[in-house]
């Protein structure tokens, strides 16, 4: 399982969190037009909604004593995760995290946000405070 995925089955534990991450391949050529008298391309469904991230989070143990709303380290603590540098360097390549991975603080910025919009994305409501 993705280190994501782990993050998003931790918080909302019946989440299909193997797949949160998974994305479709970019195309390398463009489809064939559709005839005209083919149905229209029906949009995929929205995210099951799972639950308040931040009240899930506020009343796991130890949520107190953490501070899980910007630190991905305090985040990943509260949610008994492995918040080790190279952990942390393995999210960012997961999340396709594009500068230099020796800065930690800006890269911990960063992966904070990035997994409060993914949560966001994949059916939870986060503050827009903590998103991108």
């Amino acid at each position: 399982m993705s280190i994501f995925g782990s993050i998003l089955s931790k918080i909302f534990p019946s989440a299909h969190a193997a797949d949160a991450t998974t994305t479709a391949p970019a195309a390398t050529t463009l489809p064939a037009p559709a005839p005209a008298d083919a149905p229209a391309a029906v949009a995929p469904p929205p995210a099951i909604p799972l639950g308040d991230v931040a009240a899930v989070l506020d009343g796991m143990p130890g949520a107190k004593n953490l501070n899980w709303r910007t630190s991905i380290v305090d985040l990943m603590k509260l949610l008994g995760l492995d918040s080790s540098l190279d952990e942390r360097k393995k999210l960012a390549a997961e999340l396709s995290y594009g500068e230099d991975t020796s800065d930690s603080a800006k890269m911990n910025i960063w992966l904070h946000r990035q997994v409060m919009t993914k949560l966001a994305a994949n059916g939870g409501t986060v503050p827009a405070e903590l998103r991108d």
